[in-house]
């Protein structure tokens, strides 16, 4: 309700009434594999402690990995996603090149100021961020690694309304921001702060001692 409240507010840019109600749906589904894989880590890090007797897997390691499949499933998905971006694929080529020249501030291409440094940081952060939820993961559970993304979500966008540097005008919050941003965080908190007993099944009886037979 947090997230519709939020996208569905207003006809400013980026509501859903301008992007449409099926590909705000699809980002909306798409997180059901991020899901799955938050999961799936889970899965490897509790069988790794019972296969490693007390060990344990190391993150660098399901990081590395999760990347590295992460990056050949792009590069077989670029035809498709060149044309959702809107690029022909046979430019695609001259897309990288270009993109590259961005990075490494070459040139004169417009838009790149504050490349390598800019793009460096993010992706410093974005590798500490998902080594941190790996972290929550191992010691905590799926369920809270995706409380604790779902929380970023809003700060992210408040973050974004400020005057930073390279980022141009801030974009003003929609109206429902802070509506949809107060039922996100409010529902949270009450998942969060809710017994554990309360979602856990009722214990069951054990069965009758069997009666003794004497001979």
């Amino acid at each position: 309700m947090g997230v519709i409240a939020t996208v569905a507010s207003g006809s400013s840019a980026g509501s859903m009434m301008e992007a449409g109600m099926f590909w705000s749906l699809l980002m909306i589904v798409s997180f059901l594999f991020q899901a799955a894989d938050t999961v799936l880590k889970e899965m490897i890090f509790l069988d790794a402690a019972q296969k490693l007797k007390g060990g344990t897997v190391d993150l660098f390691v399901v990081n590395t990995y999760g990347s590295a499949f992460q990056a050949v499933f792009i590069s077989l998905l670029l035809p498709f996603l060149s044309k959702l971006w809107g690029i022909p694929f046979l430019q695609l080529p001259a897309y990288l090149k270009d993109g590259a020249a961005c990075f490494l501030n070459l040139g004169t291409i417009q838009g790149c100021d504050g490349a390598p440094l800019l793009p460096v940081l993010f992706v410093i952060v974005n590798m500490g961020f998902n080594i941190s939820l790996l972290h929550l993961i191992k010691i905590s559970s799926a369920v809270v690694s995706c409380l604790v993304s779902t929380f970023s979500v809003p700060i992210s966008v408040f973050l974004f309304t400020l005057p930073l540097p390279y980022l141009g005008a801030p974009s003003p919050l929609p109206p429902g921001f802070i509506l949809g941003a107060a039922i996100l965080v409010l529902g949270m908190l009450v998942y969060a702060w809710t017994p554990t007993s309360l979602h856990a099944p009722p214990p069951t009886a054990p069965p009758p001692d069997s009666p003794s037979t004497s001979n």
